[in-house]
């Protein structure tokens, strides 16, 4: 009789344990590292979120992160199972917790443009040196590492040429115009959407003096703790409504950065090689650390 309670209590408990793992199967948690708080990413991703969960058949829940530190310590406790990023955070997620990517996307006219006055004397990267460059945000792939690079590329020591300094876009532009700095990088897409929008000077009266090349995909990277089948179903996912996820992820204010994208199933942790010699070129070569969190 004690035989036969313990074999019924040892099944309860495997079939416990079994329905526990399939519920855990069927449920994905998904970050985003650039939006902070439940509201805001349901704002932006709701109905990326909706639509994904349809293509894949697993309910996917948000895991809302303030900070990119955070969002690599959660991946690593194995409390979410993918992270919406971008380059720049793409390598440090690599390097901390062996993350790797499952889906790019892909955005047009992704790279960096550094941009001065067209009547001003600044013709070549070189003639920057000595002069103040203002950037954007510190460690944004597009806006700060991507310009830094791009005069690297040049032959210009970022750390000694020029006198670099860290504002907001806008503030920057004004500072431009006034001649106040000597040039300024930035993501190129910005740019233009900042010279269609000039009011009181024309197209011709801006120069780019540097362009990096196209940089590497925004992705969706997953955990080394994702079944690997999840992973092959979310990617496919991906693949059979690459429509439907673009115009979901495209109801966002924030992401219309996103407009002309298209998923790339076949990226490689070598395309952002290229992002880690940013790092290299500001001094920091292991890329271990976020830089400006």
């Amino acid at each position: 009789m004690k035989v036969t309670m313990l074999r019924s209590a040892i099944a309860g408990i495997a079939l416990a344990v079994t329905a526990a793992s399939a519920s855990a199967a069927e449920t994905i948690r998904l970050a985003v590292t650039d939006i902070s708080g439940l509201e805001m990413l349901q704002t932006e991703f709701g109905k990326f979120r909706e639509i994904l969960s349809s293509a894949t058949g697993y309910k996917v829940d948000f895991y809302p992160v303030n900070n990119r530190t955070a969002a690599v310590e959660a991946l690593n406790a194995k409390r979410i199972d993918f992270v919406i990023t971008g380059p720049a955070e793409y390598v440090v997620f690599a390097k901390r917790s062996k993350a790797y990517p499952v889906i790019g996307f892909s955005r047009p006219d992704y790279f960096a443009g550094v941009i001065v006055m067209a009547d001003s004397p600044f013709v070549r990267p070189s003639d920057l040196k000595g002069k103040k460059v203002a950037l954007g945000d510190i460690g944004s792939t597009s806006n700060h590492l991507g310009p830094i690079q791009a005069l690297a590329d040049h032959g210009l020591d970022v750390k000694k040429d020029i006198q670099v300094t860290h504002i907001s876009r806008n503030v920057a532009w004004e500072a431009l115009k006034r001649g106040d700095i000597a040039g300024v990088g930035m993501n190129y897409g910005k740019f233009l959407e900042i010279r269609e929008k000039e009011k009181a000077f024309e197209p011709g009266a801006f120069r780019v003096i540097a362009r990096g090349p196209d940089l590497p995909n925004d992705m969706m990277l997953a955990g080394t703790h994702v079944d690997k089948a999840v992973v092959d179903k979310v990617r496919a996912g991906f693949a059979s409504h690459q429509k439907e996820l673009i115009a979901a992820i495209l109801v966002g204010k924030d992401n219309q950065k996103y407009l002309g994208m298209k998923f790339l199933p076949n990226i490689r942790d070598a395309d952002y090689n290229y992002v880690r010699s940013m790092y290299a070129t500001i001094g920091q070569p292991e890329y271990a650390d976020f830089v400006g969190n």
